[in-house]
């Protein structure tokens, strides 16, 4: 994961003061990396039985949909508030900063669903437990939480134990 933690690069004091924000623009530019992280991000899930994979909005829905091509199964959006046209169902949650609410549409999960979350980054662990609380709302199962970056010192990990967690690079 060498190669990956590469092309992070650290932007201070974004979106606030004293916040240092890992930005993967380098990396999703890199074509080698990007295959890099999406392959290393589904392996070990290439036999769980996913039925698909749900990605926050926005930089959950890089990582998420090229996951979910790779494995043959849809991508489910998990979007903030607003931007779906269709009836939906929200979960409202606490960031590091601020607070926030995510939502997905009614049908977007069928009971017995296998879900695989992915996102960029865990941090606190406030987006990943609104996800999976928004999954499960729907009749979703958690397969696992997977993310490009964690934060280790944040201890979101903590915020997700019922499910088990890959990460590719810690901090």
């Amino acid at each position: 994961m060498i190669k990956l933690k590469t092309k992070i690069r650290d932007i201070a004091d974004f979106p606030q003061q004293g916040i240092l924000f890992k930005d993967i623009t380098p990396l999703v530019k890199d074509p080698a990396s990007l295959r890099l992280a999406i392959a290393e991000l589904i392996k070990p899930f290439k036999n769980s039985d996913i039925t698909a994979v749900a990605g926050m909005e926005a930089r959950g829905f890089i990582f998420g949909s090229l996951v979910a091509w790779e494995l043959g199964v849809g991508f489910i959006p998990l979007r903030k508030p607003g931007k779906l046209p269709y009836d939906v169902q929200r979960v409202d949650y606490d960031l590091e900063y601020g607070t926030a609410s995510l939502e997905a549409h009614i049908d977007a999960i069928e009971r017995g669903d296998r879900i695989l979350v992915i996102d960029d980054v865990l941090a606190t662990g406030g987006t990943a437990k609104a996800s999976c609380e928004l999954i499960e709302q729907l009749n979703g199962e958690i397969v696992a939480c997977a993310f490009v970056i964690e934060l280790t010192d944040l201890k979101g990990r903590e915020k997700i134990t019922n499910y088990p967690i890959h990460s590719l690079i810690q901090y």
